[in-house]
């Protein structure tokens, strides 16, 4: 590493290299992730699954994603942050692969009704169970090698890259379902293992010292350091879950569109979101430097607004009015939880904070899809009037946790 990619222990920082690596991963994971959100609800239509049973596939897959994120956290700790990642991409390609090729069976009618949806269902967990690898691994690698002062700007910088993950990826899907439903997928798999390629040949391993094979201190979910981020996280994403998975069923029913339409319509919305995640990631999150919770507590409250246009209109100028304000709140909230719960705990409990942190979106994922699901089928506007709800009460949570609790994470 030359001098001008490193800087001194108090200012230490990723080399570009090292960087560079990470953000081309992450981008191929979140490219995939974003076409799946586009096209998952009219997928389902098209093989005849409800919108109970096509949310539940997300939720069912996001309890693995939760249960299996904290473990691979200690592991990376254990045997290292490269091997974990390489892990977490692979399976994340080959799943793709795999949950492709099970929705081709359906489309052709070898499998339908009840087989498929568990043949799907089982496909999807599967894959979550390996994908639950990359976001910790890549977290606590960037905090082996950034120094508390720069943690929180290292780790916006990294959140770039999911935002304009889901920036390019439903324009991408979008163009892509116009050669059939199942091309996003197949080309998601495509970008992964290339990633995988590159990460595998050129990421640095990790110094010795972060990776011992001692034993690690394992975190619970429980740990006064970490409560604030951890409810947060999980309230956030719960609300999110629920108004972003039936976000599609919305759109095409008050529209009155087909599936490919549907597809691109949702990858609209979806890209309005990101890019304002992406604009506060640049604009704010980078340049803060004060408590982790403040950026919190402003986050929270730009996703209630969101989540109040949105319940009170289904037009296009709505709902992208509403996902605009989601994805300020997220460009805040996703750094922030990041930085607090590793700033939280000690250099051997990276590996285990990142795990956690890492689970609490997956875990979110799995009642938020489900609950906007069942809420869809009473009233289309009922998931993102429960969103409203659950953000506001995590949002009094935050504002009223004390300043003690807050210095144990700032």
């Amino acid at each position: 590493m030359s001098s001008s990619e490193s800087l001194t222990t108090t200012e230490q920082s990723l080399s570009r290299t090292s960087f560079y690596i990470l953000i081309a991963g992450i981008l191929a994971n979140t490219i995939g992730q974003s076409f799946i959100f586009a096209i998952l609800p009219p997928l389902g239509r098209e093989v005849a699954l409800t919108e109970v049973q096509t949310t539940s596939i997300i939720s069912a897959s996001a309890l693995l994603f939760t249960f299996c994120s904290p473990w691979w956290g200690r592991q990376s700790d254990r045997v290292g942050r490269k091997i974990v990642i390489v892990i977490g991409l692979t399976g994340y390609a080959a799943g793709t692969l795999v949950f492709a090729g099970v929705f081709a069976l359906g489309m052709s009618g070898v499998l339908s009704g009840t087989v498929l949806y568990i043949t799907l269902m089982l496909a999807r967990c599967g894959q979550s169970s390996l994908m639950a690898a990359t976001s910790p691994g890549v977290t606590a690698y960037a905090a082996d090698h950034t120094s508390r002062a720069l943690r929180t700007r290292t780790l916006a910088r990294l959140g770039t890259a999911n935002s304009l993950g889901f920036i390019i990826g439903p324009v991408i899907a979008g163009v892509l379902a116009g050669f059939g439903l199942l091309v996003p997928l197949y080309v998601a798999a495509a970008l992964t293992f290339a990633a995988v390629f590159v990460l595998w040949r050129r990421l640095p391993e990790a110094p010795k010292e972060t990776t011992s094979h001692t034993k690690v201190p394992r975190l619970s979910v429980f740990d006064t350091r970490l409560r604030v981020y951890l409810l947060s996280a999980v309230g956030t994403f719960t609300a999110f879950s629920a108004v972003q998975q039936t976000l599609g069923f919305r759109i095409q029913d008050s529209l009155s569109l087909d599936g490919i339409e549907t597809a691109q319509y949702t990858g609209a919305a979806l890209m309005v979101s990101a890019f304002f995640t992406l604009v506060l990631q640049l604009t704010v999150a980078q340049r803060y430097s004060g408590p982790a919770l403040h950026l919190i507590r402003y986050g929270l409250a730009a996703k209630v607004i969101g989540c109040v246009v949105i319940s009170i209109g289904a037009s296009p100028a709505m709902i992208l009015a509403g996902m605009s304000f989601i994805g300020a709140g997220l460009g805040l909230l996703g750094p922030a939880i990041s930085a607090g719960g590793s700033l939280a705990v000690s250099r051997d409990e990276q590996g285990g904070a990142a795990g956690l942190i890492s689970a609490c979106p997956a875990a979110g994922f799995i009642v938020g899809p489900l609950l906007g699901g069942l809420m869809y089928q009473v009233d289309p506007g009922y998931p993102s009037m429960f969103a409203v709800v659950l953000l506001a009460s995590v949002l009094a949570y935050a504002l009223t946790t004390s300043s003690k609790a807050q210095s144990l994470a700032d």
